[in-house]
């Protein structure tokens, strides 16, 4: 046990100070401080020396040399068992600091705030963190908190105690407080990567919030948590059970379709992070009731992501079907009354969500592999038509929509739609052409043939077979990348069969 006689305290989140001065003053423990810290205690009427009058020096540099002073650091870091240490603090008339609390300046917030530079360089703490690291490092001897949300914990523990800490809960602090400097610099280092375009800098940092510790991950053996660079996410979950590793998983690739459809247009139905049934007409109802129709044996047990509010007339038929997770852009009252009725069904607010252009990432054993996210906004222009036959209006935005579709199936994908709903997906085969099938398959089995069909591909057919398949089937219209060494023959045979023949300027694959 360390009794504790000096503690120093700085702190931007001025919060809960009161409980704190308290249960100092009981243990008569004395406390520095400085500027507004210092301005705030003596408010409080609490006693305080000011850290000015500690080290005999003034804060200089408009109070960025404040804490930074060998009094200050040779007070926390000083080895209380070693003789030269003491021998130090003697020759220099020093004393011992023996709890520090600090919280920093709020860059995170400052960076939510402005876009001014000057403001936001002020705002990065250099005092703050230097103390933490040094009370972290001498955790043997020393007490660092580093948040408002520890001022409980302590003062259990000083009353446990009688003014004491113990070499476990120092331990853990320090741990804390080393993860919070890290997390500070990290937000630093990637702003100052932002502002100059260094989008992969020698060496990558990466920062976040522990949002939730899951039952488990995609299997009960597994050990899976979910966090975010926020505090909290801008996904609510509303009703229903906790959200598992796999729900969390669907979401995010059901919104990844939702987020890039037209405003407040679109259903979306995911099984196993592979789209099952897609549909953008203009009624929502009807858009969901097209939706499911693409493959209502998958969308059991799947997740709908509706681009739009849902309201009581959509509830009815959505708790018709068995679903694991229901988002929207908000529910009307009589929606949820409805959809609350089944106890376990996760219901989700995805108002405030949007597609940022931020890196994503893959990682295996120590290795991250990292790249843009594909959030490229199709326009006519990215698009080639190189068929004799031109497409009419119709055809062209399904098949805009199809390739948009496309692009969110695990590769090899295969999109067949008809009035901007999916027909047909053949998702994830290592053959193009077993998906082409198994998405003619899904079509012919649910009755969905009909005259205005089109097809879209993740990627250049490489020969004739796949696109053959399709025409065969009754596509009329075809959407691909380019860059096949047989594009010419793709465009032949399209020419041969009055087929619709578009080529992307992008690939779009989705492994």
């Amino acid at each position: 046990m360390k009794k504790i006689k000096t503690a120093l305290i700085s702190v931007s989140d001025k919060r809960n100070l009161k409980s704190l001065l308290n249960i100092l003053k009981k243990n008569k423990i004395q406390i520095i401080s400085s500027g507004g810290t210092y301005k705030e205690i003596k408010k409080l009427k609490f006693k305080c020396l000011e850290v000015a009058k500690f080290t005999n020096f003034p804060e200089i540099l408009e109070g960025r040399i404040k804490t930074l002073h060998p009094k200050i650091h040779a007070g926390i870091l000083n080895k209380r068992n070693r003789k030269s240490h003491l021998k130090d603090l003697k020759d220099n008339n020093f004393e011992n600091i023996d709890l520090v609390i600090v919280n920093f300046y709020p860059f995170e917030k400052t960076l939510s705030l402005t876009k001014n530079h000057k403001k936001i360089i002020e705002n990065i703490d250099i005092g703050g963190p230097t103390m933490v690291r040094s009370a972290a490092k001498n955790y043997n001897d020393v007490t660092v908190i580093t948040s408002s949300n520890q001022y409980d914990e302590l003062i259990d523990e000083l009353n446990k105690n009688q003014g004491s800490t113990s070499l476990k809960f120092r331990e853990k602090l320090s741990r804390i407080a080393f993860t919070e400097t890290a997390y500070y610099d990290s937000i630093i280092s990637n702003y100052f990567n932002k502002i100059t375009n260094t989008t992969f800098s020698d060496k990558k940092v990466f920062h976040g919030n522990l949002i939730e510790k899951l039952r488990y991950g995609e299997n009960p053996h597994q050990l899976s948590a979910i966090y975010s660079k926020n505090f909290d996410m801008s996904l609510k979950q509303i009703h229903g059970k906790q959200l598992s590793y796999n729900n969390y998983n669907d979401i995010f690739a059901a919104l990844t379709i939702s987020k890039s459809l037209p405003n407040n247009k679109g259903t979306v139905i995911v099984k196993h992070a592979n789209p099952c049934g897609v549909s953008i007409k203009e009624d929502h109802l009807d858009s969901y009731k097209s939706a499911f129709s693409c493959d209502p044996i998958s969308a059991f047990g799947g997740v709908v992501s509706c681009n739009f509010k849902i309201n009581k007339n959509l509830a009815i038929d959505l708790n018709k079907l068995f679903l694991e997770v229901i988002i929207a852009n908000g529910y009307d009252k009589s929606a949820l009354k409805i959809l609350k009725k089944k106890k376990n069904l996760r219901l989700i607010d995805a108002t405030n969500y949007s597609l940022k252009k931020i890196l994503k990432f893959t990682s295996l054993n120590e290795e991250i592999l990292l790249q843009s996210e594909d959030l490229k906004i199709f326009k006519n222009k990215d698009f080639k038509v190189v068929s004799k036959r031109k497409p009419n209006s119709n055809q062209l935005k399904n098949l805009i929509f199809a390739f948009n579709i496309c692009r969110y199936v695990k590769s090899n994908a295969i999109v067949l739609t008809s009035n901007e709903t999916t027909v047909g997906i053949g998702s994830g085969q290592p053959s193009r052409l077993d998906s082409c099938q198994i998405a003619i398959n899904k079509m012919k089995k649910f009755n969905l043939t009909s005259e205005d069909l089109v097809a879209a591909s993740d990627a250049f057919f490489p020969f004739i077979d796949g696109i053959e398949k399709l025409v065969q089937a009754g596509v009329r219209a075809v959407i691909q990348p380019s860059g096949s060494i047989r594009d010419k023959e793709i465009i032949n045979f399209a020419n041969e069969t009055n087929t619709v023949l578009i080529f992307s300027k992008t690939r779009h694959f989705r492994h």
